[in-house]
């Protein structure tokens, strides 16, 4: 099973404040430990709000919306995505991160949706797509 273990965003790093080189070593140091137990798939930080941007949909209409966002708690600061066996087995592993922030923080977990889970809707012919997709995708990497 894939997870995905979302940073929550704090107000220093939405300010653009930058971690400090030891907390750099110490994540360095579990990615490290992620990567060698094969649960790592990829993981980075994500700059400020004020550098995205939201498109808002609604029928055919489409938004721009500039950040910043003002809801801090509802904000992403970075991310892992996870490959284990279970989500025990992804809350053990993030048990292990260091703290992302010199102040209490939240990493929140949530499992990515496999083919399977879509039932009949999800058609052979949208699954032969979607593997032709992940296939050029990893042709990439």
């Amino acid at each position: 099973m894939r997870f995905m273990a979302i940073v929550r965003a704090t107000a220093d790093s939405e300010a653009g404040v930058m971690p400090k080189e030891e907390l750099l070593a110490a994540m360095g140091k579990f990615n490290e430990e992620l990567v060698a137990a094969g649960v790592m798939l990829g993981g980075d930080g994500l700059h400020p709000s004020s550098k995205g941007a939201r498109v808002r949909f609604d029928g055919a209409t489409r938004t721009v919306i500039d950040g910043p966002f003002t809801e801090t708690r509802e904000l992403i600061a970075g991310f892992w995505m996870l490959q284990c066996d279970s989500l025990q087995e992804c809350i053990d592993w993030i048990k292990r991160s260091p703290n992302p922030f010199d102040i209490p923080s939240e990493i929140e977990i949530r499992q990515v949706f496999e083919a399977e889970d879509f039932g009949a809707e999800f058609t052979p012919e949208l699954r032969e797509q979607e593997e032709r997709l992940r296939a050029q995708l990893a042709g990439k990497a």
